[in-house]
């Protein structure tokens, strides 16, 4: 028992690593966080409680020199008792039940922000990475950029099977389901990458769809939005969308080797694929624009494409 406790004692210091949330870093979070402690502390007081309870039982009334054959002596009931451990029960629940109505507001509904100051980003689930498009148009794979202290609304789609966007450290999960859009906020309270994954087991690849938010300045942000993102867009995709299954070099992997294959100069051919799917290769760039396919060919001609097998 004491090494037990030894055990989980080091995994609790651990904090981040053990039984506790990770710091948080927006307010929905921080709401997140506060519940947590407070269920954490109710139920870690009635185990403590309880274990100790068992552990006294257990010695006081053990048989000692009694026959094992014998019954101890019976109890028959104790109503003040009874009446004790049903309230102090409902008591607990109550106090529960009232402090998450009272953070939930808190924790679903965005801050109250000016127009100018709230941005609203669009976020595209696929099989297997995350799209983000600003609202400027710019497009972003697998890392959405945030500027610190500005309310950010998150408006969730899947286009193929339910996923689930989850940032620990700025708020809770939330669903992406096909045919129906959910939402979530951030409103970042420092700089700093703070990294996820997608919590919905979502197929072969679930494990590769990861996802990092980068909080910058406003300056920063706007800058991102406004030159890098497109500059980098056809690096993005296919590191974020192709390279997950063709490997960065396009030398393969769980999908085919791509690195000879003429159909990397052939935009019909390669729109069609990158749209459409084949085999096992879901349609991943469904919705994307003529930009996002255009900045796609364009890096994979120049930077993937190694020129068709020689034969023979």
């Amino acid at each position: 028992m004491v090494l037990a406790v030894l055990a989980t004692a080091g995994v609790a210091s651990a904090a981040n690593g053990g039984f506790t949330p990770l710091d948080a870093h927006s307010p929905n979070a921080h709401r997140i966080s506060e519940t947590y402690y407070l269920i954490l502390g109710f139920t870690a007081a009635i185990f403590l409680l309880v274990e100790a309870l068992l552990i006294a039982f257990v010695v006081k009334y053990r048989s000692r020199t009694r026959d094992r054959t014998v019954e101890g002596g019976q109890v028959h009931g104790h109503t003040r008792i009874e009446l004790i451990w049903t309230a102090i029960p409902v008591l607990i629940i109550t106090v529960i039940f009232g402090f998450v109505f009272y953070k939930l507001p808190g924790i679903s509904d965005p801050p109250a922000a000016h127009a100018a100051d709230r941005l609203q980003i669009k976020v595209d689930a696929h099989q297997f990475y995350w799209q983000f498009t600003y609202p400027n148009g710019a497009v972003s794979i697998d890392e959405l950029h945030l500027p610190v202290g500005r309310v950010a609304v998150l408006s969730l789609n899947a286009e193929d099977v339910i996923h689930s966007w989850w940032i620990p450290e700025l708020g809770g999960k939330t669903d992406a389901i096909p045919g129906r859009t959910n939402s979530t906020w951030y409103q970042p309270q420092v700089t700093g990458t703070f990294v996820g994954q997608c919590a919905e087991l979502c197929g072969l690849f679930h494990e590769a769809m990861l996802a990092r938010v980068v909080v910058t300045s406003n300056g920063e942000y706007e800058t991102f939005i406004g030159t890098t993102a497109k500059r980098q867009l056809g690096k993005a995709e296919w590191q974020g969308v192709c390279a997950k299954c063709h490997g960065m070099e396009g030398q393969g992997d769980y999908g085919p080797a791509l690195a000879s294959n003429p159909l990397l100069t052939q935009p019909a051919g390669l729109e069609a694929i990158v749209r459409e799917g084949r085999g096992r290769m879901p349609d991943v760039g469904n919705n994307w624009t003529q930009t996002q396919m255009r900045a796609l060919e364009a890096y994979v001609k120049a930077n993937v494409y190694k020129g068709a097998a020689s034969g023979g």
